[in-house]
Formats: C-alpha cells, structure tokens, sequence
C-alpha cells in the first residue's frame, strides 16, 4: 500500500511535539503561514511527512511582515 495513504493523521499536539514547538505555535502558523494543515470537521489535522516537506522546503522559516513573507 501507498505510504501517504497509510499514514496515520496526527493531531495538533503530535504535530507540535514532532516540531518541537508548542500548541500555540502550530495555531499561530495555521493562521499566518502555508503550513500543510487540514480542517476535519473542528478539528485540524496534520500528515507527520507534509509538516517534513514543509520544513525541508524552508517555508517554515518565513516571517510575516505585514501582508508579505519574507525570509
């Protein structure tokens, strides 16, 4: 089977752990930055490979500046 489709979603806390940031932070970025996030149902989920692709890609490490993203 598919790796991205067995993968186990993961919720806010698993995502911050993995991270290594606190809850408030994950909220924080799902409000002003791309970071891969799905709302389900209340609820926003994370796929643990996503948030690595995220952070390889170096768009976790853009800072918001009014409107725009700059590194």
């Amino acid at each position: 089977m598919n790796e991205a489709i067995s993968e186990a979603w993961v919720g806010i806390n698993e995502a911050a752990t993995h991270l290594g940031v606190t809850k408030d932070t994950i909220r924080n970025w799902i409000k002003k930055t791309d970071i891969p996030a799905h709302r389900i149902g209340k609820l926003w989920k994370f796929k643990l490979s996503e948030l690595d692709e995220w952070v390889v890609s170096g768009k976790s490490a853009l800072v918001q500046r009014g409107n725009m993203y700059e590194q």
